[in-house]
Order: structure tokens, then C-alpha cells, then sequence
């Protein structure tokens, strides 16, 4: 269970993130590039952990 709460917390985190006004700021679009990335990334690791779990 906690692992779905961890997962809707990246999602809603990587959309959040591509909503934020980031202006013309080169470093900020770059900054919140990586944090999307990364956001992603999490929420890909706990579905997979959630797969794992629901077949064992």
C-alpha cells in the first residue's frame, strides 16, 4: 500500500513540476528538467516493485 501512495506522490510531483511557470531561466528549466526525470524514474521504480509484490 505504501508503495502506491509513493508512486501517486512521484506522479503527481513530475506533474506539478512540468506546470510550473520556469520563465526563460536556462538553469530553472534545466533544474526542473532533472527533477522531472527523476520524478519519473521513481514512479517506474514502484510500479515495478507493486508488479512484483501483487505476484508474489
Amino acid at each position: 500500500m505504501r508503495f502506491r501512495i509513493c508512486r501517486k506522490e512521484a506522479k503527481e510531483s513530475a506533474m506539478w513540476l512540468r506546470v510550473l511557470n520556469r520563465g526563460d531561466n536556462r538553469e530553472v528549466i534545466k533544474t526542473a528538467d532533472a527533477l522531472v526525470q527523476e520524478a519519473t524514474e521513481l514512479k517506474l521504480i514502484f510500479t515495478s516493485i507493486i508488479k512484483k509484490l501483487e505476484h508474489d
